[in-house]
């Protein structure tokens, strides 16, 4: 992917939107714009088709570069790169029985820091951990099968994440091929989840992955 316009290899690009109630078409069209757009082609000459499993991949002039696609209500996040198969994720921050929830679910490493946080920053932790999950499943390319909500994920070094506090993608505790990172989106609103399986491309752990987030709006081209 070296000297393609706009593609940095070593780059994870993370775009997001809010939305009205139209997220999966509206993924669809700005995957496609944004990745005409980074390659400096017409839209015309970037499609979407579908691996067995459902993960979408890029034809035409967009061959090779990777991508994945998350929606919730009333959001989107569609993330590219040039390097290995990635994955993203993003959820609404809501109320959740986080420590039960993580007691049934989550590696017990995860559910003592969770039960070890203040109440009120439990459905955030337990969010934050969440979304890295579905994204390494994607970017594994098995979802959360064989295990994967109990598969361990890195966990911050600070709590909470200041605003502003760029996302860093770190090994997973029992897999280093595979990195993953989390940050707060919309204010405080959204959680997304980002991924990136490094050994695929014949690496390990971050690799030196940077991961930009940018909130675009539906109607912009990158």
């Amino acid at each position: 992917m070296n000297g393609r316009p706009g593609l940095d290899p070593d780059t994870v690009t993370v775009l997001w939107c809010t939305t009205n109630g139209d997220e999966r078409r509206t993924a669809r069209t700005l995957l496609l714009r944004s990745a005409a757009g980074m390659l400096g082609v017409p839209e015309s000459e970037v499609w979407v088709e579908h691996e067995p499993g459902g993960r979408p991949y890029l034809g035409g002039a967009g061959e090779g570069v990777r991508v994945s696609v998350a929606h919730t209500r009333g959001a989107l996040a569609i993330a590219l790169t040039g390097r290995a198969p990635l994955g993203v994720d993003v959820e609404g921050v809501r109320q959740l029985r986080a420590e039960s929830m993580a007691r049934a679910w989550l590696h017990p490493a995860e559910a003592a820091w969770i039960s070890g946080l203040p109440e009120q920053e439990r459905s955030v932790a337990f969010l934050w951990l969440w979304t890295q999950k579905e994204a390494v499943g994607k970017a594994l390319g098995r979802g959360l099968r064989g295990g994967g909500m109990s598969r361990r994920m890195p966990l911050p070094e600070h709590w909470p994440p200041g605003p502003g506090t760029p996302p860093a993608p770190h090994p997973l505790p029992d897999a280093d091929d595979v990195a993953s990172c989390a940050v707060m989106v919309g204010d405080g609103r959204h959680v997304l989840g980002v991924a990136l399986h490094c050994g695929a491309a014949g690496g390990s752990g971050d690799g030196g992955v940077r991961v930009q987030v940018r909130r675009i709006s539906r109607g912009t081209r990158t």
